[in-house]
């Protein structure tokens, strides 16, 4: 029930590989040495517990330690975080710095509970290298802090696009040393209305510099950004946006309306199985008056959203990763960046506005091939949503009922289920439900 930072638990980014055993793998030099890294970057891998590379560090880090610039599709939970990280380390503690003050590696992320994950990547993957310095500028902030921090010189500059901005157009960062600018998950960045803040940052910065873009998908607006920021990239793509997650159960609540869906959830939230649960709001205020009402309701749950002060939003990781807080009430941009291994079911009380987003919402469960459940509570207005997100994922979403609390609303039939059971889907479901499925034809 921890975050998943790199320091606490990396399984976001190594493969969960036994070290030791009749099933051991080779020692771990013989498994990274080969992607070129930095000896005391073996080290620190090593005392991570972790043995293998994942697939998206196997392929992008010999790239980026080459000096291409890089551009990856790649899911949250892939281990993408040292895929950049570790390159980036490895060219700072391998060449000469310029003189001056301003970082050499700049990581820009759109939230700040992202940007304190990576810093502390930076950290823990960079404890054996000598003066490597770390800062993270971020909202919520004093800026007297940042201001000082800024002016102690800086090698590795982790950052939010809007504060960042911030302090650029006061003239208080100078990028005149970077040699690395990584983006990171700028699918998100630009979702958060962010596109103009990185353009005017990005033309700040060198153009002899290497650029590492991660993101879940290349197309579209990324792909066009993507175009104007790289110079002859290396496109490296590990998983479709599309990817099915297939040790995580999906499944469908229809619901009359609110009083019906509030119903539905307090059931849900009821059953023993759940260790801990993320809720998804469309709005903050949302948030807040769920997270109220389940409180009032006797739940261990609170709101995570992006008007919250940093102080409060502390408050409430720490309570989660202490466990005392089950249920999260959030939103999109607030969860953005959190991994909490604990997690075991994520519920949709709103539908997402695209689908892309409900793949990244129930990509919070089901972290480090455990298995997962993802619910969705619905109204007939969202069939429309609900037929998109099953074009995207190219998987129909089972249709439940509760005994007691049926809908009025017959929803509609669920596409014909594939012939057999998936690949680590469940044989069953935990909770006392009746699952409608449109009736088997004959041959």
């Amino acid at each position: 029930m921890l975050f998943s930072t790199p320091g606490a638990d990396t399984t976001e980014d190594f493969a969960n590989s036994p070290s030791s055993g009749p099933n051991a793998l080779p020692a771990l030099p013989n498994r990274f040495a080969a992607l070129g890294l930095n000896a005391n970057l073996l080290r620190a891998i090593e005392a991570t517990g972790y043995t293998e590379p994942t697939p998206v560090q196997e392929q992008a880090i010999p790239v980026a330690l080459a000096g291409s610039d890089v551009l990856v599709s790649s899911q949250t939970g892939s281990g993408k975080t040292a895929a950049f990280m570790l390159p980036a380390l490895h060219r700072l503690s391998a060449g000469q710095a310029a003189a001056g003050t301003g970082p050499r590696l700049l990581i820009l992320t759109p939230t700040r509970e992202l940007a304190l994950q990576v810093t502390k990547a930076a950290e823990v993957y960079g404890k054996f290298l000598r003066r490597i310095k770390t800062v993270a500028i971020l909202g919520g902030m004093p800026y007297p802090v940042q201001n000082r921090l800024l002016r102690q010189g800086i090698d590795v500059l982790v950052a939010t696009p809007g504060r960042l901005l911030d302090h650029l157009q006061r003239g208080r960062i100078d990028f005149s040393r970077l040699e690395m600018l990584v983006l990171d998950e700028a699918d998100r960045m630009l979702d958060m209305g962010f596109i103009d803040d990185i353009e005017t940052i990005v033309a700040a910065t060198p153009a002899t510099r290497q650029t590492l873009l991660f993101s879940a998908t290349l197309d579209g607006t990324v792909g066009k950004l993507a175009a104007k920021m790289t110079r002859s990239p290396k496109r490296i793509e590990i998983s479709s946006a599309h990817a099915r997650h297939e040790n995580i159960e999906q499944r469908l609540h229809f619901a009359d309306d609110l009083s019906h869906k509030n119903k539905l959830l307090q059931f849900l939230l009821r059953d023993a199985s759940i260790n801990q649960a993320v809720v998804f709001t469309a709005t903050k205020r949302d948030a807040d008056t769920l997270a109220h009402s389940l409180v009032a309701s006797g739940f261990a749950a609170a709101a995570l959203h992006g008007d919250m002060r940093q102080g409060e939003r502390n408050r409430t990781l720490n309570a989660v990763r202490s466990g005392g807080v089950k249920v999260l009430v959030a939103t999109d941009v607030a969860a953005r960046g959190i991994d909490v291994l604990g997690i075991s079911h994520v519920i949709n009380f709103d539908l997402p506005r695209q689908a892309e987003d409900y793949v990244h919402r129930i990509g919070r469960t089901g972290r480090a091939g455990r298995q997962g459940v993802a619910i969705s509570l619905a109204s007939g207005k969202d069939i429309g949503a609900i037929r998109q997100i099953e074009r995207y994922t190219a998987h129909p979403i089972p249709v439940h009922t509760i005994a007691g609390l049926e809908p009025r609303f017959a929803g509609r039939a669920p596409a014909k289920k594939p012939a057999g059971r998936r690949p680590g889907s469940p044989r069953s479901t935990s909770y006392s439900t009746r699952n409608r499925t449109a009736p088997r034809r004959s041959a």
